[in-house]
């Protein structure tokens, strides 16, 4: 027996973990449980964090600035400059990059932001999210006072919002628009054109265009993910009107490190750190010194794809292409379609209760679009952060229940 989901104007903005805690609650796990649900890391940390934080445990004793220390602004405008060929400069240290306590509040802290800067006309400010989308994108929509508009990252699109149909009403009164590559849930990556299209619909409309950029360095076959900043820096108008975001959680396997940065348009970015120094939190300066030494080293990185590498060739092994399975270009989730089963929520609780996997409905990550139809509930996600070996009985238990 499936459970309930809330009425479909309250779905975008429940926990996906809250619901599945609620439908699986009544029932006990059908062997030893194995949790795929979290996109949470469990690779090593690397080496050099506890001594970097042994160094600088004297900067717990004083208040962060907001603006980051010089060293990290000047290390991650870096990073951001070799890692996506920017010509140098091209990140501005005093003004376009800012430490965040973990993306997600940056991610959120955004959309309140863009609200309070948007000068249209309308009295329905709107702000578009890709669906499946992540949910911090829907808590800052919320407290933006914005609605919440889904736009369709299915198939047809390979995955990544579909732009192109979008009424031009509702372009009209969009204050930004959330866009992540490598797409959590479905791993797929956005090529230079696709950014290119996104970032001048922005700019033809007036709205924001806020990059999800987290799972940047989660990428297999050398395909390594373009990003929105190449595709600004290439144009006339350069950053204006973009902003990306990226975190040491995936790249780094640190997630409860909780640092990660925003770069991109000089102007936003250094009013809203005026906006920030009232609400947000600040990021430790001993933090800022263990970023400083992960975005200086790209070791550990190549070694965390390997890792992920791994996984994902034994899952084309074990699923071969039942459920609609091929291997992502980026991220580190499985994104199955289960429609033939009865749908992501009646499989999580079927392998909850013969197999004991906690995986998340597809249903549960997305909400119902333009056209009233939620896109997510075919699909099951799989988180792939546990070891190898865990990773490969999860599988194995999979098709021994489904088939």
């Amino acid at each position: 027996m499936t459970q309930t989901p809330p009425p479909a104007a309250e779905t975008a903005f429940v926990s996906p973990f809250q619901r599945l805690a609620d439908l699986l609650a009544p029932h006990h796990p059908g062997r030893a449980p194995i949790n795929l649900t979290v996109g949470e890391p469990r690779h090593p940390v690397p080496a050099f964090v506890g001594p970097v934080l042994a160094a600088e445990i004297a900067g717990f004793g004083r208040y962060p600035a907001i603006k980051g220390t010089d060293a990290f602004r000047k290390t991650a405008a870096g990073w951001l400059e070799r890692r996506f060929a920017l010509p140098a400069g091209t990140i501005d240290v005093e003004r376009g990059v800012l430490p965040l306590n973990g993306s997600r509040e940056g991610l959120f802290y955004a959309a309140l932001e863009a609200r309070r800067r948007w000068r249209g006309g309308s009295d329905r400010p709107a702000i578009l999210l890709p669906n499946p989308f992540y949910q911090a994108y829907a808590a800052g929509v919320v407290a933006a006072g914005c609605e919440a508009v889904m736009v369709d990252a299915g198939p047809q699109t390979g995955f990544l919002p579909d732009l192109a149909r979008l009424p031009e009403d509702l372009l009209a009164r969009t204050v930004a628009l959330y866009y992540a590559s490598p797409a959590n849930p479905q791993g797929a990556v956005a090529s230079r054109a696709d950014w290119l299209a996104a970032l001048t619909l922005a700019r033809r409309h007036g709205f924001w265009l806020f990059a999800d950029e987290c799972y940047s360095e989660i990428y297999r076959d050398g395909l390594v993910p373009d990003g929105v900043l190449a595709a600004a820096a290439a144009t006339p108008e350069g950053l204006s009107g973009v902003v990306a975001f990226n975190s040491l959680s995936k790249r780094s396997n640190l997630p409860g490190l909780r640092c990660g940065f925003a770069a991109g348009d000089p102007d936003f970015l250094s009013r809203w750190v005026a906006f920030r120094n009232m609400a947000a939190p600040q990021v430790p300066s001993p933090i800022q010194a263990v970023a400083v030494a992960a975005l200086s080293d790209e070791a550990h990185v190549v070694d965390n794809r390997r890792l992920y590498d791994a996984k994902f060739a034994s899952a084309e092994r074990i699923l071969g292409r039942r459920y609609g399975y091929a291997t992502p270009p980026g991220g580190f989730f499985l994104w199955l379609d289960v429609a033939a089963h009865g749908g992501g929520e009646a499989v999580a609780l079927k392998l909850w209760r013969e197999a004991g996997l906690r995986t998340i409905p597809g249903g549960y990550l997305s909400a119902p679009g333009l056209d009233g139809t939620n896109p997510g509930d075919p699909y099951l996600r799989i988180a792939m952060v546990e070891s190898l070996a865990l990773t490969e009985e999860a599988l194995v238990r999979l098709v021994e229940t489904l088939g």
